[in-house]
């Protein structure tokens, strides 16, 4: 066994914790996705949360792996009392180490909303400009999402709701198409004002 192995199995039950730290907080009353910067982090198992840090530092130990960088990643969410609160630059940070170790264009996708929220929605349309020109992720309605939110951001709402409509086209899940739904109309409804 690799030194590396009992690290990322410590960075694995890390990042299975953080992510169901957030359960119950995915989803309104309604069965609507809520975004994590909108999510009432009182309902986050803080427990849980308690519990996995201390595995993440020991993952991070020495030549982190993968799950050790994704745990690491949704820690630094965790950690924050409040959506400011995010370290976004040490996430961006986190992300390109993860790209050393994993260089997926969904890596990559990730990478992209962290850079939106560190430096704003131009870079990270940068970087979804190129993933979408080299194809890989053509049909894979999140780089279609991401780019219809980056536009949305920065006030192009004609070209937003053409990425939002396209990310229809490919999403399979009932509640994130709710959401890509509703998101289109508002798109829509801000182009027909302007």
């Amino acid at each position: 066994m690799s030194p590396r192995a009992p690290r990322e199995v410590s960075g694995l039950l890390a990042l299975m914790l953080l992510h169901d730290s957030r359960r119950e907080a995915r989803q309104d009353e309604a069965g609507e996705i809520v975004l994590l910067e909108d999510q009432d982090r009182s309902r986050w198992n803080h427990d849980q949360i308690a519990e996995a840090l201390p595995l993440v530092n020991e993952a991070l130990q020495t030549n982190p792996g993968i799950y050790a960088l994704q745990a690491a990643i949704a820690a630094e969410h965790c950690k924050a009392a409040r959506p400011e609160d995010t370290n976004w630059r040490e996430i961006v940070r986190l992300y390109e180490q993860l790209e050393r170790v994993n260089s997926s264009p969904v890596v990559r996708l990730n990478r992209a909303a962290a850079v939106a929220m560190a430096e704003g929605p131009e870079a990270a349309l940068t970087i979804i400009d190129t993933l979408a020109r080299e194809g890989e992720l053509e049909n894979y309605h999140l780089l279609h999402a991401a780019r219809a939110d980056m536009l949305r951001r920065i006030g192009s709402h004609e070209e937003a709701a053409k990425s939002y409509a396209r990310a229809l086209e490919l999403v399979a899940n009932q509640r994130e198409r709710m959401y890509l739904e509703r998101r289109l109309r508002e798109v829509q409804a801000s182009s027909a004002v302007h």
